[in-house]
């Protein structure tokens, strides 16, 4: 099935409540909602329905030269011309055939063309030409149920891992950004809900003006560069073999942001070796640094979860001085217009560190800001654990999959 792109410039398309699905949508395999929206009545107008259950797959785009994305619509959705829309046919079981294309990325990427500007191509007469080894159907709805079975563990993680990053910064939006303690106790509240008494009953009642509007009374108001260490990476020299062959140090792009689910680091696409980490003046950045992407682009966020070195495309952020790795991350998560307002470029905007550190954050009393680390740590412990646990599951998924495919593990085939 073959999507469109209703018109752009008629509103009544656009704005809706069905998912219309292009390359930037389809990061997972399970595919709940996009970024972008239809009307009923962008349905008429080039827009295509798939049903829930049925495969999407990008066919064009510059993704194609290193991946080849397939999801699962589990709701109604469109797709614009990128991407095509596959069903089973006859005794094809739909969620096997997503399996199928998912272990033959690398028939389908071989596959792949070049376009205009040297956009990635896959021809739709080229995958329909491929050989599918297609067991019998209750086969096939087996190796479904299994692999399905670990897809369904990643998305809970996803999911799980999702709501505890909302309420992390929830937390810090209402401590931090609304004031909201404050306000209540100004109010006459006696209490506020996961402030902890003693540290409600030691806030101001009062705001003060400052650089950043009003704050509560006593709180400061710094240069984020006065308190955190702000530093910059670089790139060992890709020619010399003893920076990389071996290396075990790992060393962070702003490509390995860019594949993040979630605000957490675990490892890198590429490693170093001592030789090339002593080329990097920053070194080894311990773990929980706070890593913001200054160019290409501006704006991925993470949290340095194992020790890492950075490439020149970063802003780091050691959080040795009086806000704890949690605050620093959602300060830069509330402050992201305004960092990249900061940024400036003639080829592609980039965010200097010398721009950065004048940028001013709310410092609460210590209290305060341990009263917030108690509760938000945690939440991002248990965040990075739900990384590590679908970490194995993808691993798990990923090894299993080739050897369900060609019956080199059998799998049991229920009787009704």
């Amino acid at each position: 099935m073959s999507g469109g792109t209703p018109s752009k410039s008629n509103p009544a398309f656009w704005g809706g409540a069905i998912p219309w699905i292009s390359a930037k949508s389809l990061k997972s395999f399970y595919l709940f909602d996009s970024e972008d929206h239809v009307t009923d009545a962008a349905i008429t107008d080039g827009a295509r329905l798939v049903a829930p259950g049925d495969i999407l797959m990008l066919v064009r785009g510059m993704t194609l030269h290193n991946d080849v994305p397939v999801g699962l619509a589990m709701r109604p959705m469109t797709f614009n011309q990128d991407v095509k829309g596959i069903r089973g046919a006859g005794d094809a079981d739909t969620r096997f055939i997503a399996y199928w294309l998912v272990g033959n990325k690398w028939r389908l990427l071989a596959a792949v063309d070049q376009a205009s500007h040297g956009t990635g191509r896959l021809r739709t007469e080229v995958v329909q030409a491929m050989d599918v080894l297609l067991p019998p159907p209750e086969e096939q709805r087996a190796i479904a149920a299994v692999l399905g079975s670990l897809d369904d563990k990643i998305e809970q993680n996803r999911r799980t891992a999702r709501a505890l990053e909302r309420l992390a910064r929830a937390i810090f939006r209402a401590w931090f950004v609304d004031f909201e303690p404050v306000k209540s106790k100004a109010a006459g509240a006696t209490s506020f809900p996961s402030m902890p008494q003693a540290v409600f009953d030691a806030l101001p009642t009062t705001f003060t003006d400052s650089d950043l509007g009003p704050v509560p009374e006593g709180w400061e108001v710094q240069p984020i560069g006065d308190v955190v260490s702000v530093k910059g990476g670089g790139t060992p020299s890709t020619k010399n073999a003893d920076y990389w062959d071996g290396g075990v140090h790992c060393w962070a792009t702003p490509k390995d942001m860019s594949r993040l689910a979630h605000p957490i680091l675990l490892d890198t696409e590429r490693r170093i070796t001592d030789a090339g980490l002593a080329c990097i003046s920053s070194g080894l950045l311990p773990a929980g640094t706070v890593l913001l992407s200054s160019r290409a682009p501006v704006g991925y966020l993470a949290l340095a979860a194992v020790p890492t070195a950075i490439n020149q495309g970063f802003i780091a952020m050691v959080c040795d001085g009086p806000l704890p790795s949690c605050f620093v991350l959602n300060w830069c998560f509330e402050s992201l217009d305004a960092i990249k307002a900061r940024a400036s470029g003639t080829t592609f905007p980039e965010i200097s560190k010398s721009n950065f550190r004048p940028m001013l954050v709310v410092v609460p009393p210590l209290e305060v800001v341990e009263a917030f680390r108690a509760l938000a740590d945690p939440l991002y412990e248990s965040v990075t654990a739900t990384q590590r646990e679908t970490g194995r599951s993808v691993s798990l998924r990923d090894y299993l999959l080739p050897q369900l495919l060609n019956g080199q593990v059998p799998v049991e085939v229920a009787v009704v």
